[in-house]
């Protein structure tokens, strides 16, 4: 519609195949939809659909005949016609599930926005899209003009663009292979109209798999990616999980920025902790203020802290030496964050202050890498 209007479910679903209600109807039918050999040498290689891992890859005669290369080629500039305008492309990563990282995605938006930055959030979540919620966005639409889509905006200088408005039910599963998932990406890519930008801050799943792979060969083919923030928590399991994420960078050639240590300690005012005797589950919240209140007032206007995670090992600080991978700092685990994420709004508090700081550090790296960055840009674009 290059006369503008929303961007409904059914028309975005025709785009990358499959019905507007996100079921797997259709899915297995489709050619590009089965799985790819694990060996597959990609399509840039010389050996691209030659290869015995090839034999029976519904693409293989496509890479056999350079077309899907060709292809490949073609996405790349449009990638990089649309991100022309985007000074820093920034992904959250993280090799483990439930370490915040949507979270510190959206706060970090927020925490660019509120430097007076123009600032992007795309969320390539295909499963579990959070950030509308996050931004406060829940039940907002699409509109498509005849520069591309059009992100939803926050504020004036913070928008956003996530499969979370392209539903028409937020609570139905999306049950889709790779293939689609890609489709889906490679649309936001090229097809947001951001205009400019000074940040685009890309929230990613968990893992090291189809979207990420996706994600790494287009940006890095366009050089339209300064690197990666690594999100990890404490715990060995999860550092264990965020190394191969690391490996992973290592691997498709994408810059860590660094690595952030986020829930390392509970902190809260005391004035929101209840007190209760181990034996009998009394609250006694109130006998323990009285006598500090007698001893120091002071003292209730303290913060309570403690591990929640024990540190690993190592911990995420060793790790970040061994993999040679810049320690950004560490966030607190604050049940302020916990309800201003449910509430859709900027947080404040231990963790809005840690972010803060690490965001002031985020900057200093990409800003300190601008003129090399753009001056690398502008000569691949020649």
């Amino acid at each position: 519609n290059s006369h503008g209007g929303i961007l409904h479910p059914s028309f975005f679903l025709s785009r990358v195949g499959g019905d507007s209600s996100l079921s797997t109807k259709s899915i297995d039918d489709m050619a590009d939809d089965q799985d790819v050999p694990e060996a597959c040498p990609g399509v840039g290689s010389e050996r691209a659909g030659k290869e015995d891992a090839c034999q029976g890859c519904p693409n293989r005669s496509a890479c056999a005949d350079g077309s899907a290369k060709k292809q490949a080629e073609t996405d790349a500039q449009k990638v990089a016609a649309r991100l022309k305008d985007v000074r820093h492309v920034v992904l959250v990563l993280s090799g483990k599930g439930g370490v915040g990282k949507s979270t510190f995605s959206a706060q970090l938006a927020y925490a660019l926005a509120s430097q007076d930055k123009e600032v992007g959030l795309l969320d390539v979540d295909i499963c579990g899209p959070s950030i509308p919620t996050m931004l406060g966005l829940e039940g907002q639409e699409v509109h498509q003009s005849n520069l591309g889509w059009s992100p939803v905006y926050v504020d004036d200088n913070l928008g956003v663009m996530s499969i979370g408005f392209l539903l028409n039910n937020k609570d139905e599963a999306v049950v889709w292979r790779g293939p689609r998932k890609n489709s889906l990406i490679k649309q936001f890519l090229q097809d947001v109209d951001w205009a400019e930008l000074d940040y685009l801050v890309v929230d990613t799943p968990p893992g090291t798999s189809d979207e990420h792979i996706s994600l790494a060969q287009l940006l890095h083919a366009t050089d339209c990616v300064d690197g990666a923030v690594v999100v990890s928590t404490p715990q060995d399991v999860a550092v264990n999980d965020v190394r191969k994420e690391l490996d992973f960078c290592k691997k498709v050639g994408l810059r860590v920025l660094g690595v952030v240590e986020n829930m390392a300690g509970l902190q809260m005012p005391w004035e929101a902790c209840r007190i209760m005797d181990p034996h009998t589950g009394k609250d006694r919240t109130g006998e323990l203020k009285h006598a500090l209140t007698k001893v120091d007032p002071s003292l209730l206007s303290s913060v309570v802290c403690t591990d929640v995670f024990s540190p690993g090992s190592r911990g995420v600080l060793g790790m970040c030496e061994e993999a040679k991978a810049p320690y950004l700092g560490k966030i607190p685990l604050d049940p302020a964050v916990c309800v201003h994420a449910d509430q859709g709004v900027p947080s404040h508090g231990p963790a809005a202050l840690a972010l803060q700081h690490i965001t002031t550090k985020l900057m200093g790296i990409l800003e300190g890498t601008a003129e090399d960055h753009e001056d690398h840009r502008n000569g691949a674009a020649q």
